[in-house]
């Protein structure tokens, strides 16, 4: 199966975040693995009960955003413990639209 937006096959490829940059409007822009920058909406997440309960939050959502698992995850604690963090499937930020690097200028 290729993925949206590549010409990579997903049983060998596996779409890995490297560097997160969040937006006040909650989007984020999630720098990956392939070299590609993809701007993943997040707003849709907030009608999760899950997210919601700590998402609707701007300065959460902001501040909390990092890294883990490779993945885009607000860390729910300050312990970046994978556990006790929400998420966001690699492959729905990868398929989510490529553009242009906002820190390249």
């Amino acid at each position: 199966m290729l993925l949206k937006n590549s010409k990579l096959d997903s049983k060998r490829f596996f779409p890995e975040v490297f560097q997160v940059v969040p937006s006040d409007d909650y989007k984020v822009y999630a720098y990956m693995n392939d070299g590609s920058v993809h701007l993943y909406d997040a707003k849709p997440l907030l009608e999760s009960k899950a997210f919601a309960k700590y998402l609707k939050d701007i300065n959460f959502f902001k501040n909390n955003i990092t890294v883990i698992g490779y993945t885009i995850a607000w860390d729910t604690t300050g312990n970046r413990d994978e556990y006790k963090c929400i998420d966001v499937d690699p492959f729905d930020v990868f398929n989510s639209p490529v553009v242009t690097d906002p820190l390249a200028s």
